[in-house]
């Protein structure tokens, strides 16, 4: 059987900008969701995961939008991007699906979109080959928005798609929402090179984006844009403009959006420009403050692995993803990544935390057939 392959993202830079039209930064992990697939010929989907040993989701393909509230929350992904075929009218989506994956599950590294994705690339190859990369993220999007119901942005699905080895993604939403073919830029990010890495630490704490932290969030993002009178909060450049929002949480969620942004294209820049990336230190920890501050989406584990990583040397350290758990990354020297990541392991055990996973992360490809 045919097997696709399509990888999480952790995100340099840019979090909770892309459904605010604004600017990303993400880079693929070399960590995959694999994905075999197969036609079949009697109308219905099969699903089975080897995370989900012995649980088997069989459904018509003309009752995927009936089922939806009845079959297993995690095959919803999978269901939906078939759903969204269909609805689009790739008619002859009913097919086999297995999968595995090696994206940690709830990390804040996308292992959803790394899913449904996975299954996106291997049904335009099946059915409908001639769909282009920027149809298939809107695919991708819509089944985990509409199938799965989780109002994500369009960050995780281009990255998953769009990513390439060797290099940071930089994305401007709004342009790929117009379907502007300027929307993106491949950066080179060599860390190697300068002798640095990028470590990642999960700390094991699950976040659960469908959970309604994340809704919240998105959903006082657009009241602080309708205080500002703004589109979207991507049309505020000054961080002194939220001040006119009276209302002082949407004031401190427009104010990480705006400040959000603006680290955004001055690390692009930077790296656009070949400068040391010790230089985006600073920048990746002044982005966790206002993560932690004024979009309250931290915790005190993503804190203390933020801190403890500081301490131990490394240049700056943020948590990525959504927020309300997962994982942090820290960009340290080679030679002090091992001793970072002790660092944050004895901080966890005297805070009490469960152990964290620490690993080392390089710029990876994005979705494609190996087989």
């Amino acid at each position: 059987m045919p097997k696709w392959v399509a990888p999480g993202r952790v995100n340099i830079i840019g979090e909770h900008t892309d459904y605010n039209d604004g600017f990303v930064l993400p880079i693929a992990l070399p960590l995959v969701v694999e994905c075999r697939a197969e036609a079949r010929t009697d109308g219905r989907v099969r699903v089975v995961s080897r995370q989900r040993p012995g649980e088997t989701v069989l459904v018509a393909v003309k009752e995927l939008a009936a089922e939806r509230d009845r079959v297993p929350g995690w095959s919803r992904y999978p269901l939906g991007v078939v759903s969204e075929f269909a609805r689009r009218g790739y008619v002859r989506a009913a097919v086999d699906l297995e999968l595995d994956g090696a994206v940690p599950i709830g990390a804040g590294l996308s292992s959803s979109a790394a899913l449904s994705c996975a299954v996106a690339v291997a049904l335009r190859d099946l059915f409908a080959p001639t769909i282009t990369d920027r149809e298939l993220i809107d695919l991708a999007h819509a089944a985990e928005n509409d199938y799965a119901g989780v109002p994500t942005g369009l960050l995780d699905q281009s990255a998953s798609i769009l990513c390439t080895a060797g290099h940071a993604l930089f994305l401007d939403v709004r342009r790929l929402v117009a379907h502007d073919g300027g929307a993106h830029e491949q950066i080179p990010f060599d860390l190697d090179r300068f002798g640095l890495q990028l470590l990642v630490i999960d700390t094991g704490q699950p976040h659960a984006l469908i959970d309604g932290g994340y809704a919240r969030r998105r959903a006082q993002c657009e009241a602080a844009a309708a205080a500002l009178d703004v589109p979207a909060l991507r049309d505020i450049e000054s961080a002194a403009a939220v001040d006119r929002i009276d209302d002082a949480v949407l004031r401190r969620r427009a104010r990480h959006v705006v400040t959000e942004n603006a680290r955004v294209l001055m690390v692009a820049e930077k790296l656009r420009g070949g400068a040391d990336p010790r230089e985006i230190g600073p920048i990746l920890t002044a982005a966790h403050e206002s993560l932690r501050d004024d979009f309250e989406v931290s915790t005190p584990a993503l804190d203390a692995a933020v801190s403890a990583a500081l301490d131990a040397g490394a240049h700056g350290a943020r948590m990525v993803g959504g927020g309300f758990g997962g994982s942090v990354i820290a960009l340290v020297d080679r030679d002090d990544t091992a001793s970072v990541a002790d660092a944050v392991r004895d901080r966890f055990a005297r805070s009490g935390f469960q152990a964290p996973r620490t690993f080392v992360v390089v710029p990876d490809a994005g979705a494609h057939r190996i087989v």
